[in-house]
Order: structure tokens, then sequence, then C-alpha cells
């Protein structure tokens, strides 16, 4: 996820067979190992971040525009950037954006 990939590097173990749980679930399962960043990743506020990110994807189908409206005053509104879905942001851009919150 964006907020995990922010503060940590994630590292696939391996994989964990189904029958490793009972009853066997009906997706696959993974260990990954989180590792905290050296540097942080800069941005205005954790807060806010998690504000942007928690907005963003709520409305997953919706544009950032339409999907955090609230968030950014109307001049920033007309970046080419809120014309995309959140799932189409890397983690720098969504740490990017909190610069620009109201």
């Amino acid at each position: 996820s964006v907020l995990i990939q922010a503060f940590f590097d994630v590292e696939y173990l391996f994989e964990v067979s189904e029958t490793s749980f009972n009853p066997p679930p009906k997706v696959k399962s993974a260990v990954i190992r989180l590792t905290k960043k050296k540097t942080d990743l800069e941005m205005r506020s954790k807060k806010d971040l998690f504000v942007l990110v928690k907005a963003a994807f709520n409305q997953r189908r919706k544009t950032l525009r339409n999907a955090t409206k609230s968030l950014f005053p109307p001049a920033e509104e007309s970046d080419v950037i809120f014309n995309k879905r959140a799932e189409q942001l890397s983690v720098a851009d969504f740490a990017a954006l909190t610069f620009r919150m109201k």
C-alpha cells in the first residue's frame, strides 16, 4: 500500500501454502519483511499523507480531482495530476501533494 511504502522498504520473502490455514483461504498468502526507511520521505505531515491517501482510495474509480476536492484550494485543481486516479500516482506523488493541501 502507499502508506506502507512511504515509511518502509518492502521485501517479498516467500509464499505460504493454503493448507497452512484452517479453513484454507481462497487467496494466496506470502510473508514480507518491512524495514524502516533510513530517510523519511518529504511531506508536510504524516497526518496529511494519511488523510490524502484515504480520500483518494475511498473513491477509487474517481479522478483525484473529484475524490479529494475538499482537501485542495480550487487553484491547485487545474494541475494535470488531478486528472489521474489514485492508483496511477506514485508514493512520491502523494507525498509532494501534501504540501499543496489546504
